[in-house]
């Protein structure tokens, strides 16, 4: 039976910067995201899949690696990289920490350290070395991903424990790039609850969330920058960081929590073949370019209005709407929305992309794509999920000034999610 943390939202720990009130989309997770800015992303090059051989597997005893908390360290820090990502479209940069799984530069981290990235660089902390990396795939809703060091050989893996083995009182420490100062922090803790249910939210008032099942529970602090680094005992990496509360945010002590190593493990190994999923996405999704809110309400609108309380009545009033944007700050909410009833409005477009190459503008709504029915910015993303980068799709949509159109957008590769 699943546990609850007993916790409210808990900050998932990457470090990065404000939070804004759009998505962008082609494909963008449904729910209030970051918006983007735009110049051009090219994914870094090198695509081919390392295979399930490439991903360890869980240790097969429990027995002692290291004797004590100073050992553990001593073990691990040389398998750890610091990553540090630019998330060019919300103008923005933020960082966290990896785990090497392979000699040639295979990198466990979580998904929200990577999520949104435009470029990613990892330094291994054992040499000062810094790698570009490209994503090889993510699991969004297991919080996993794995990203390949180009170029990267004979490096220091971490030793794998079991979190089959893992025990309540079990002493262990947590580490990371903590606030993402650049350098590999230790925090020594115990394991105090197992299997743990819980709610975990980005930092900077993030109003989406994700739960996260079978979580191990440490009073080893974990802060922003931690995410995707180890928690580790005597036996080994048992854990991955992902989430915590602050012992200063709230009453009560800190509480950090882990998605145990065999589950992180399991979902790279599915990566690293190939095998994508509803859950599970391999390589880079498909790109459309367009800003746009999130909700349920296929009235476009209902979805203006939205925005501007979700915005605090952050739209200037003029509406104005440029013909794309290579930034978000002067992104706003268009004042002429298409005059149709259901469809998925769009703010904006971003200069460069295959949706301003179609002429979408702000204030037009989507309508259909590839022949089906749009609604909601929901749905709109969940048919966007269906195509992959390369994809020719056909999307229809009506202009502010209420002019119909459709036309064939070839999606190209964003940032992942």
């Amino acid at each position: 039976m699943q546990q609850d943390s007993g916790y409210g939202p808990l900050p998932r720990r990457r470090g990065s910067g404000s939070w804004l009130t759009h998505t962008i989309v082609g494909v963008l997770a449904a729910g209030l995201a970051v918006a983007v800015v735009l110049l051009f992303f090219t994914p870094t090059s090198g695509s081919s899949l390392p295979g399930s051989g490439a991903v360890p597997a869980p240790a097969p005893s429990d027995a002692p690696l290291a004797s004590s908390q100073q050992d553990i360290v001593n073990k691990v820090k040389p398998g750890l990289v610091l990553i540090n990502t630019t998330l060019q479209y919300n103008s923005e940069v933020a960082a966290g920490t990896g785990m090497v799984v392979n000699a040639d530069g295979l990198v466990l981290t979580n998904n929200h350290v990577i999520e949104d990235s435009t470029k990613i660089t990892a330094t291994v902390t054992s040499t000062g070395k810094t790698y570009p990396a490209r994503v090889v795939g993510y699991d969004q809703t297991g919080d996993v991903a794995l990203i390949q060091l180009q170029n990267a050989s004979g490096l220091t893996t971490v030793p794998i424990g079991n979190s089959s083995s893992v025990k309540a009182g079990e002493a262990v420490v947590a580490m990371g790039n903590a606030e993402g100062q650049g350098h590999i922090t230790a925090t020594p803790g115990h394991v105090t609850a197992l299997n743990q249910t819980i709610t975990a939210s980005d930092e900077a008032g993030s109003t989406t969330s994700e739960t996260l099942y079978g979580t191990i529970q440490t009073n080893a602090d974990i802060v922003p920058g931690d995410s995707g680094g180890p928690l580790a005992s005597t036996a080994g990496v048992i854990g991955m960081d992902t989430a915590g509360n602050d012992s200063g945010d709230q009453q009560g002590p800190a509480a950090g929590f882990a998605i145990p190593i065999n589950a992180a493990l399991s979902v790279a190994r599915q990566i690293a073949v190939g095998h994508a999923s509803s859950v599970i996405t391999v390589g880079y999704p498909p790109f459309l370019g367009v800003f746009v809110g999130a909700g349920s309400s296929s009235d476009p609108r209902t979805q203006a209005q939205q925005q501007e309380q979700q915005q605090n009545g952050g739209s200037d009033g003029s509406g104005s709407t440029q013909e794309c944007y290579s930034s978000n700050a002067d992104l706003t909410i268009p004042s002429v929305i298409a005059p149709v009833r259901s469809g998925t409005l769009i703010d904006g477009t971003i200069c460069g992309s295959p949706a301003a190459s179609a002429r979408l503008t702000g204030g037009a709504v989507i309508t259909a794509v590839n022949g089906q029915a749009v609604g909601s910015p929901d749905d709109f993303a969940r048919i966007m999920t269906r195509f992959h980068p390369g994809d020719t799709i056909s999307v229809t949509w009506v202009s502010p000034s209420g002019q119909r159109t459709t036309s064939s957008v070839h999606l190209t590769a964003g940032p992942p999610q």
